[in-house]
């Protein structure tokens, strides 16, 4: 191929220079922007029209391709640029301009059969990177949509044949199932991916050929080319056949969707397969017993893990892992519904699968219970969340009195123009949880007039900012701020507090930009009004005003380190003697970070007060900090390491939301459940068992709580930034996030 620079459109062809002759129109003269000219010159014009709706296909197809493709061929760069210019996008301003266009658009319908073959290298435009199934699994999506559109089309010559094209497009569609199966995941030397591609190619060039080149369609040729496809797809099931018992065979063959266990993803599928037995029977009437002998066996292999002790041991988490990696694919299987033959297949390997589990659990619980292997316990488990009463974390801060005291009197004194005033120091340092002391200082609050709490963070959005200053400032409900356009919720909010005194708290404002955007719409009545930010950067504050005050909030000392860890793990008892010097150790261990020394005192609290277990958690701390020099993120990526089983996957879904939002608990607890992530309990609501998940998180001091009902539940909670950045790298890490969005 040429470069793109020499590589030029052949319009000296006679054939596209004579083909195309435009009928006389007033449009041309009267109306020079008009944008679909040509697409209703193109429907008259007989020459170019080889069956009714020809150029409507030919334009659906050409966005297709703009919005799907790109590549680094020169042919391909040239093509999507002409596309950009074609008559499709533009507006003419001359009858030579319609007709130089309309011969590159025929020069594009020769040459766009390269979109028609399975793509030799990345085309994707969302991502750098696809594995080769990836890439068949666009294009199969990408002949679908073709496919899509010639069925709405419909012209008269394929009524003959719809049957058979109903028939390919089912098998497209399992393909694409296929894909997204274990099996296809696996290498074997069957390779079925090669055999796919193969007829995938066939089947494009079909497409391609009766459908976007200017020939007259004969039915009974189209018969017989869809004829042959439809053998050569029956070859292809019997590769895929071939090649899944090959890998059924094949040791250590599944594939790890995760490494979160999601237990209870269990109880979810057997009532999926009960729903699908009672009430979708006609659907799996030829598999019908093979579906009832699989809900027995995964009911076993749900009693062999009723015992929650049993679950408490770690020798027994990878056998978990399996189960919960099982049920997905189980999951994923019964609900995209493929052909009998190829559950027929599945369903077998899936009941081998859950029995090899069934007697290795057996074994490893023999082998705990007669001491062959050492009992290992989850440190967390070892004290129950109701022997200790949580405390909140605002209420035990150390070493913030002198700060509160000094930024206090920086709010309610002198001057009386409208003044910014910051907090700035490094993430976890504690710079909102102070900010929300002086918000609720009495001092503070019998002052001002009005105040009101916003939330910036990285991913900036004015609109939500002065959303939620009109819900502090006003008896508005959410959904009549929400409907109020962006002029009329800027003008509420200046209204709101112009001739009042008010504080307005920014919380985590990254960008001076930011506040310039929006900073100019609060009214300065020199009456004492302040705007309090906190920021991680030093500079935000200095930029915002000439008259701003700048406070740092320096880490702890290692003094106030040990004091905070016991506040938090003795609360107003005495630490043990034998657990000082160890406990002196794990706080200087934290580096002054009070988030870090939360959330270790949050394990030290779970576990039994002994000296040997401290002095584990000690090991394990100074292990994570050596492994990197992330230190921080390591600290608290030892508090995940300690948590349950069951509250590791309900804790890394909070990176499914955005960063700083506040999340509603029954929207949390509804989702929970409805992942699979929530035990059953006799007698319980589920929704109550994950309400009580999320109480347990928050007495790990790894959630925090935004507000409560008048009955003191959690209404709405939030997570800690450097924690949410830890739920979206560990879920990353671990697939986690990426089942989720499948």
């Amino acid at each position: 191929m040429s470069s793109m620079a020499t590589w030029e459109p052949k319009l000296e062809n006679p054939q596209l220079s004579d083909d195309l002759e435009l009928s006389e129109s007033p449009l041309l003269v009267e109306n020079p922007d008009f944008e679909d000219f040509w697409y209703h010159e193109l429907k008259k014009n007989k020459n170019f029209e080889t069956f009714p709706g020809h150029a409507s296909l030919i334009q659906f197809a050409a966005l297709k391709i703009k919005a799907k493709f790109s590549s680094n061929d020169d042919q391909v760069v040239y093509l999507l640029e002409n596309l950009e210019v074609s008559p499709l996008y533009c507006q003419f301003q001359s009858r030579q301009d319609y007709k130089k266009l309309s011969k590159i658009l025929l020069l594009l319908l020769q040459e766009i059969g390269v979109f028609f073959t399975v793509p030799k290298q990345q085309l994707s435009k969302s991502t750098t990177y696809n594995p080769p199934h990836e890439i068949v699994d666009f294009f199969i999506d990408f002949l679908l949509q073709i496919l899509q559109d010639i069925h709405r089309i419909h012209p008269d010559f394929i009524v003959s044949v719809e049957g058979s094209i109903e028939v390919l497009w089912n098998k497209l569609g399992f393909l694409l199932n296929f894909l997204g199966d274990t099996p296809c995941l696996h290498p074997s030397e069957v390779n079925p991916l090669t055999h796919i591609e193969s007829v995938l190619n066939e089947f494009g060039s079909f497409l391609y050929s009766f459908f976007f080149v200017r020939n007259q369609v004969l039915a009974p040729r189209m018969d017989l080319e869809l004829s042959d496809l439809l053998r050569n797809f029956e070859l292809l099931e019997e590769k895929i056949k071939e090649h899944c018992i090959v890998v059924s065979n094949m040791p250590s063959c599944t594939t790890r969707k995760t490494a979160v266990v999601s237990l209870f993803m269990v109880d979810s599928l057997l009532d999926d397969l009960a729903n699908l037995l009672n009430h979708k029977s006609d659907k799996i009437v030829a598999v019908n017993d093979q579906i009832v002998t699989l809900h027995e066996e995964l009911i076993l292999l749900r009693s062999s893990l009723t015992d929650i002790t049993l679950q408490q041991h770690l020798q027994l988490e990878e056998l978990l892992i399996q189960t919960t990696d099982i049920a997905y694919e189980i999951e994923y299987i019964i609900n995209s519904f493929p052909p009998v033959w190829y559950l027929t297949l599945r369903l077998p390997q899936f009941m081998d699968k859950i029995k090899r589990i069934i007697m290795s659990i057996k074994e490893t619980k023999k082998n705990i219970d007669t001491g062959i292997v050492g009992v290992e316990n989850y440190p967390t488990e070892q004290v129950s969340s109701q022997e200790k009463s949580p405390l909140i974390l605002e209420d035990i801060v150390v070493g913030f009195d002198n700060k509160e005291t000094e930024i206090a009197e920086q709010l309610v004194t002198r001057p009386e123009h409208l003044q910014i005033i910051s907090i700035f120091g490094m993430p976890g340092v504690g710079k909102t949880t102070l900010a929300k002391k002086l918000y609720n200082n009495p001092s503070v609050v019998s002052h001002f007039d009005k105040r009101a709490w916003c939330v910036v963070s990285q991913t900036y959005n004015k609109r939500n900012i002065f959303a939620d200053i009109l819900r502090s400032i006003k008896d508005n409900d959410k959904e009549t701020i929400m409907q109020m356009d962006d002029e009329r919720l800027v003008d509420a909010v200046y209204r709101s507090l112009i001739q009042w005194r008010y504080l307005i708290v920014v919380d985590d404002i990254w960008d001076v930009n930011s506040w310039n955007d929006f900073g100019r719409y609060f009214p300065d009545d020199k009456n004492g009004s302040r705007i309090l930010f906190t920021t991680r950067h030093k500079e935000v504050g200095l930029k915002a005003s000439h008259h701003s005050v700048v406070n740092e909030l320096p880490i702890l000392s290692n003094v106030e380190c040990w004091e905070l860890l016991q506040r938090k793990v003795f609360q107003k008892e005495r630490c043990p003697q034998e657990l000082v010097d160890i406990g002196k150790q794990i706080a200087t261990n934290c580096h002054g970070l009070p988030l870090a020394v939360v959330v270790i005192a949050a394990v030290l609290e779970k576990i039994e007060m002994k000296e040997h277990l401290w002095h584990k958690v000690a090991r394990s701390l100074s292990s994570v900090i050596s492994e990197d020099p992330n230190k921080f993120n390591n600290i608290l990526e030892l508090s995940y390491k300690h948590l349950p089983m069951h509250l590791k996957p309900c804790f890394l879904y909070f990176g499914a939301f955005k960063e700083d939002e506040e999340i509603s608990v029954k929207e949390l607890t509804r989702r929970w459940v409805g992942e699979g992530f929530v035990k059953k309990e006799e007698g319980k609501n589920s929704e109550d068992v994950a309400y009580e998940y999320l109480v347990d998180l928050i007495d790990r001091s790894l959630i925090q709580v935004s507000k409560r009902t008048s009955l003191g539940r959690v209404k709405t909670c939030n997570v800690h930034d450097l924690l949410y950045d830890m739920c979206l790298r560990i879920g990353e890490e671990q697939n986690f996030l990426k089942e989720l969005k499948r």
